[in-house]
């Protein structure tokens, strides 16, 4: 990219524009990397032991992480992550799993941490590393539950629409370890949590869904969900959330608990801006905790840059707007292709700006280009990141074949985008701060 160019002698073409939202994107990972930011959030070492717990998909990262900047402290215990994103550790075990629906594993790992917090003394210190993901990573069932039936209410969940919060709330009311009860288990020796946050608004007890924190959802309101959202759980679920006679700790109860936010979806799009501002554009934040179906969030997005892109408000092109969250797709009975949140945000946008996209407004010829991925590197349970929408995007679609609109009707945004070749594949980044989004005008 070049430097020292004014804003109104700069040009720019397609390299240049995917190139800086490529930068962008890798900004907002760069951000959240675990062996820059969690030094500076630990607390002072412990006399005693020091037993490390974790889950989540930058679990293993942030293990490694803590031993390099604790080299002189004998550390313990067991971290879970999705397979593929170990790390070699020195002294901490690291478990995979997958994700998102719970397997063997799972269960496996989340008896091993409640284990492990077991029998501790005053002097003695539990760090708990914790992730996006873990909430899957990490399934232990509540008693008279078996793993199959939080597998099946799982799945039920992630087809249905709910919200990552509302997903969570069920989660916690059907596991042995969220929702508080690792920190519980723990009781009453002390728990510091390091989080890195990837829900919208970065409440500790969604995150994972807070298995070190107090959760303020109850049974009666993970029953709503499931009648909301029309599942059907097995007998044995259906039970345990009627029965509502073992409550997660609520906000009080936990006193020992001391919570940490490392990294956040926020603390990388001010870091995205300011790369941006040094590309010469002038950036935009619209938010960083944004839901709703990812198909209604494109067209959304594609009012505000047709807004910027034909009459300067509410900033001038050169500009990027830039946005955080987690939108949903919720999959008809029809089922769906291969796509994930961010390829489906992108080709509602593409469709939604159409035309405008590389069209003329008010004289002035004004270009757009966008970038959607999830800073995991995993849009979804596809092997890309998310993708990149160009002025010719809808054009290459129709020459290889595809009809825009069939396939977003169908949900199979990555087989457009792979088509196309504007797929973002980065591999695990080992971090999640959530979506990333990055309009580009010029």
């Amino acid at each position: 990219m070049a430097h020292g160019t004014s804003q109104g002698t700069m040009v720019w073409d397609d390299a240049r524009a995917r190139a800086l939202l490529r930068a962008l994107f890798d900004a907002a990972v760069a951000a959240a990397d675990p062996r820059k930011v969690l030094a500076a959030h630990l607390p002072d070492k412990p006399t005693g032991r020091c037993i490390v717990v974790g889950m989540g998909k930058s679990a293993a990262v942030m293990a490694a992480a803590l031993e390099e900047a604790w080299p002189d402290v004998a550390l313990s215990g067991t971290v879970v992550t999705r397979y593929g994103h170990a790390v070699p550790t020195r002294q901490i075990e690291v478990i995979e799993a997958s994700h998102p629906v719970p397997d063997a594993n799972s269960e496996r790992g989340a008896r091993t941490l409640l284990e492990r917090v077991q029998g501790l003394g005053p002097d003695d210190l539990v760090l708990a590393l914790i992730s996006g993901g873990g909430s899957a990573l990490c399934a232990a069932p509540a008693p008279g539950l078996t793993l199959a039936d939080k597998q099946e209410i799982n799945r039920a969940l992630l087809a249905s629409g709910a919200t990552i919060t509302e997903m969570n709330c069920v989660r916690k009311h059907l596991s042995a370890i969220k929702g508080g009860r690792l920190a519980a288990a723990a009781a009453p020796d002390r728990v510091v949590t390091l989080a890195i946050s990837d829900v919208p608004g970065d409440d500790p007890a969604v995150i994972a869904s807070g298995p070190t924190v107090p959760d303020p959802t109850t049974f009666a309101d993970a029953r709503a969900l499931i009648e909301r959202y029309g599942i059907t759980p097995s007998p044995a679920a259906a039970a345990r959330l009627a029965a509502a006679d073992d409550e997660t700790p609520k906000p009080g109860e936990l006193p020992n608990s001391d919570f940490r936010m490392i990294a956040t979806p926020m603390m990388s799009l001010l870091h995205v801006a300011e790369t941006a501002r040094a590309h010469g554009l002038a950036p935009l934040i619209l938010g960083d905790a944004l839901e709703g179906e990812a198909a209604q969030a494109g067209i959304l997005f594609a009012g505000i840059a047709q807004c910027v892109a034909m009459h300067d408000h509410p900033l001038p092109p050169p500009a990027v707007l830039l946005a955080g969250g987690e939108t949903t797709v919720t999959i008809g009975r029809g089922g769906a292709g291969r796509g994930g949140r961010n390829t489906e945000f992108l080709l509602s946008l593409a469709i939604a700006l159409g035309g405008a996209l590389g069209g003329a407004h008010g004289g002035a010829s004004r270009r757009i280009w966008a970038m959607a991925g999830d800073t995991d590197g995993i849009d979804g349970t596809e092997d890309a990141a998310g993708a990149i929408i160009t002025p010719d995007t809808l054009a290459r679609a129709r020459t290889a074949g595809l009809d825009p609109r069939a396939v977003l009707t169908g949900h199979d945004s990555y087989t457009l985008f792979d088509a196309t070749g504007d797929l973002i594949k980065t591999g695990p980044t080992l971090t999640n701060v959530n979506d990333i989004r990055a309009i580009l005008i010029v």
